[in-house]
């Protein structure tokens, strides 16, 4: 099973979303550990946690989009949706038909997405928001917004 661990590799230099992500990292591991212990009602808690995490966590940052210009519909707020859609499943398989086996799988992939997702949709989001000039504990803008909503994953468009 393929582990992640907190890195600076991963650091934005955005202290909320460092925090946030540091969290994830954190709570998958530990969703990850209990798996590895056999334990599967400890490991669909851990997983619970971590999918509650991640609810709040992926709608913090999709607040932070729209406050900021993004349209609704951009692809960062979709891949989120995509994501949450999966670790929902995993969590119903576990509890209505106690299949364990994806709440692995699911956080393996989790471990291999996150980085990729982290070093390019979020650090484009870091770097709007700070272009823009926007302090996420008060949703103050002190910049100028883009005339258009945002479409994209952030500084540069999907691929």
């Amino acid at each position: 099973m393929t582990a992640l661990a907190w890195t600076e590799d991963l650091r934005l230099n955005q202290p909320q979303m460092d925090r946030t992500h540091e969290e994830f990292v954190d709570l998958l591991a530990q969703a990850r550990a209990s798996i590895e212990a056999g334990d599967p009602l400890r490991a669909l808690a851990d997983f619970e946690r971590l999918l509650d995490h991640t609810v709040e966590h992926f709608a913090q940052e999709d607040r932070w989009m729209l406050a900021t210009g993004f349209a609704p519909e951009n692809c960062h707020t979709r891949q989120h949706a995509t994501v949450l859609t999966a670790m929902r499943e995993g969590v119903r398989l576990a509890r209505e038909e106690a299949r364990w086996e994806p709440l692995g799988v699911l956080v393996n992939e989790l471990a291999l997405w996150f980085p990729q997702h982290a070093q390019m949709m979020d650090a484009g989001l870091a770097q709007h928001m700070a272009a823009v000039g926007f302090e996420p504990a008060t949703g103050a803008v002190t910049g100028v917004l883009p005339a258009q909503a945002i479409t994209r994953c952030g500084s540069a468009g999907c691929s």
